[in-house]
């Protein structure tokens, strides 16, 4: 496997025999010295262990990690049952350390393009930092103020907002009062949002000065029970169209008045285990998205079984904050880290590295500044960085371009042996590593399946471990993640000490919790961090949730996966007609094909899509006379099989096809 991901390289053959030598020579000499003094003794036979067993001697049995084999595991700290006692332990042991950081803007300039293009550009300064105690505090008086306003406890509350400190302030306020926050992605369209609103009939939304003119201003007169809408970032411009009965408020504002407010009756309104704390909406497959409804419980089981998968977890780590809060992926991270001690940096995609495109040139990135030792992310983030450091490469010199091919197939070799390579990180690999700011000692990547060639990738210029994981919203993002001394490729992890996984057959697919030599099925997860169904959708709920009977709840993913002999997961096939891009977003491509079938210029298509990649592909059988029309008009003159096969006619096929998508 490693043979195949290997760099091609054009040395001259009796060199590469002297090279090849070398090589060996030097790996003779280190060798005993590295095996003594490395360690890699204990993490070469821990990644040969078995990781997860099976609970009986039954196919249908479900797997469990070694490490809760008799139990599962389900509260991170005694006594800590809720959100808010967890973060009530985590203020008082970690009271001054840094929390929640963020950049200052020192300037912003509108860069104009050679197109014509306007972008805006930023330079940002240091970090400055809010610590547990600030963060607790801003978080209590947040919550007061919400009561000011008439937020009752066990009442829907919704966040519309990017990645930022204060984003996780109202969560934590909303988590102390009991207040079910909904949560919505940024990116969400128009109708998705108004639906979300709608649905859970919140009166109060808590967003910023952007999306409340970008996006909310367009649909807030289809949101009739708003009341309240409270800016995380300062006074917006009153805009003339404002809805009467809807009033604006800083959330400086609402602390304030949180602030000089009586506590009174705080006590009734703490929550309970299973009290909902987040309706987390799910872009949907098809048509509306669906809100998850999680339970304190559901959060507190899920963070305790990632936790485990993080050695070493603790105050000298920092994580790098900029993937969106409202996917459970960087919801659980951060909680991770809030209740270890980790300060958390806040970062956008737009300012993450250097080359980032809001980046003022010859200024730094947000990685830069930070450097984290922590990082999640999304394969198409990945894919991105092993784009473009491969490009770097091939405009090398020869010299340098082989020179590097070389210490990286070197490497890969090692890496799949269990060996490190501390001269070739060094010298080779420093550079590259400095994309990230040069610190990170884990990756973590979820949201969609990451190809072997990236993950290796990742693993030899970052010189640090990918955790894998495979997660839904429906289980609180728990599931699986792999071991940072398990440097297979393709595989997700054994199971989560929060959770058990079984494999169930799938007839229709062929596939059996009875294959040899390994068995597959459809992946049911089961645990304390199984999340409470759909909001206002029980049907939905009755079939993709069942209860077994021992009184666990078990959650039907519509994956399809097999469990190697070590316990470790590997996802196979997906049970529904749809399929993840890269950046985690469902393609329903029975959706897509139904869209594009009825256009004059198509007689009949074939959507197809990948999870390695970040679009969809069409087979198209053309209408012959609609086709030729197109080709006459933009004055393309060939026989049929010379239109078909034109890359021009192509394009602007493809132009056709997705406005019509658009549309």
């Amino acid at each position: 496997r490693a043979a195949t991901m290997k760099l091609k390289h054009n040395i001259n053959p009796v060199l590469l025999q002297l090279i090849n030598f070398i090589i060996l020579l030097y790996s003779f000499v280190t060798y005993i010295p590295w095996y003594i003094l490395s360690g890699s003794r204990q993490t070469i036979a821990k990644a040969k262990q078995v990781k997860a067993k099976p609970v009986n001697n039954k196919p249908s049995g479900a797997y469990r990690s070694v490490n809760s084999l008799h139990c599962l595991a389900s509260v991170l700290y005694p006594g800590c049952d809720t959100l808010d006692k967890v973060f009530k332990y985590a203020k008082t042991k970690f009271k001054d350390r840094k929390l929640l950081g963020t950049r200052e803007i020192l300037k912003e300039e509108d860069e104009i393009q050679p197109s014509g293009k306007v972008f805006k550009k930023v330079i940002l300064g240091k970090y400055t930092w809010l610590s547990y105690e600030d963060a607790y505090v801003k978080a209590v008086n947040f919550g007061n103020g919400l009561a000011v306003l008439g937020q009752q406890p066990k009442t829907n509350i919704a966040i519309f907002c990017e990645t930022r400190a204060e984003w996780m302030i109202a969560a934590q306020a909303c988590f102390m009062c009991n207040y079910q926050l909904v949560t919505l992605y940024a990116t969400l369209g128009g109708p998705a949002i108004v639906h979300g609103l709608n649905e859970t009939e919140v009166t109060t939304i808590i967003t910023s000065k952007e999306l409340m003119q970008t996006k909310l201003k367009e649909i807030v007169s289809q949101v009739p029970l708003l009341r309240h809408i409270i800016t995380v970032d300062g006074k917006p411009n009153t805009w003339a169209e404002f809805p009467k009965g809807v009033i604006v408020h800083t959330m400086a504002s609402v602390q304030a008045m949180g602030a000089k407010a009586d506590p009174g009756n705080k006590q009734q309104a703490r929550p309970t285990p299973s009290d909902i704390a987040v309706i987390m909406y799910t872009s949907g497959s098809t048509g509306v998205p669906k809100g998850v409804m999680i339970s304190h419980c559901n959060l507190i089981a899920g963070i305790t079984g990632m936790a485990e998968r993080i050695p070493n977890l603790g105050e000298k780590d920092i994580y790098i904050g900029y993937l969106p809060l409202a996917h459970v992926l960087e919801l659980s991270a951060e909680l991770v880290c809030l209740s270890h001690g980790c300060p958390i940096g806040y970062s956008s995609p737009q300012t993450l590295a250097d080359q980032s495109s809001k980046i003022k040139k010859g200024s730094k990135g947000d990685v830069t500044t930070l450097k984290p030792t922590l990082m999640a992310a999304v394969p198409e983030i990945m894919d991105r960085i092993y784009k473009n450091v491969m490009n770097k490469v091939n405009e090398m010199t020869s010299f340098q371009r082989n020179l590097f091919i070389l210490a990286y197939n070197y490497k890969m070799e090692q890496i799949s042996k269990g060996y490190t390579t501390p001269l070739c990180d060094s010298l080779i690999f420093r550079k590259v590593r400095m994309l990230l700011g040069g610190k990170i000692r884990i990756l973590l990547c979820g949201g969609a399946p990451l190809s072997a060639a990236t993950q290796r990738f990742m693993n030899i210029c970052f010189c640090c471990p990918v955790g894998q994981g495979y997660g839904l919203t429906e289980s609180a993002g728990a599931g699986t993640i792999t071991e940072v001394c398990d440097y297979t490729t393709g595989r997700v992890g054994a199971p989560l000490v929060c959770c058990e996984i079984k494999l169930q057959n799938w007839e229709e697919g062929g596939y059996y919790n009875t294959d040899k030599p390994y068995p597959r099925g459809e992946i049911l997860i089961g645990g304390q961090n199984v999340t409470v169904g759909y909001y206002k959708n029980e049907m939905r709920t009755r079939k993709d949730f069942t209860v077994d009977e021992n009184g666990q709840r078990w959650l039907h993913t519509g994956d399809i996966g097999e469990f190697h002999h070590d316990g470790c997961l590997k996802i196979i096939d997906r049970k529904k007609d749809l399929v993840k891009l890269q950046a985690g977003e469902y393609v329903s491509l029975g959706k897509v094909e139904a869209a594009l079938k009825n256009l004059p210029l198509v007689d009949n298509i074939c959507a197809y899509a990948s999870s390695f990649h970040s679009y969809v592909i069409g087979f198209v059988v053309p209408n012959q006379k609609e086709l030729a029309e197109l080709a006459r008009k933009k004055g393309f003159k060939g026989s049929w099989e010379e239109i078909c096969n034109s890359p021009e006619m192509e394009k602007e096929v493809l132009k056709v096809l997705a406005e019509a998508a658009m549309a």
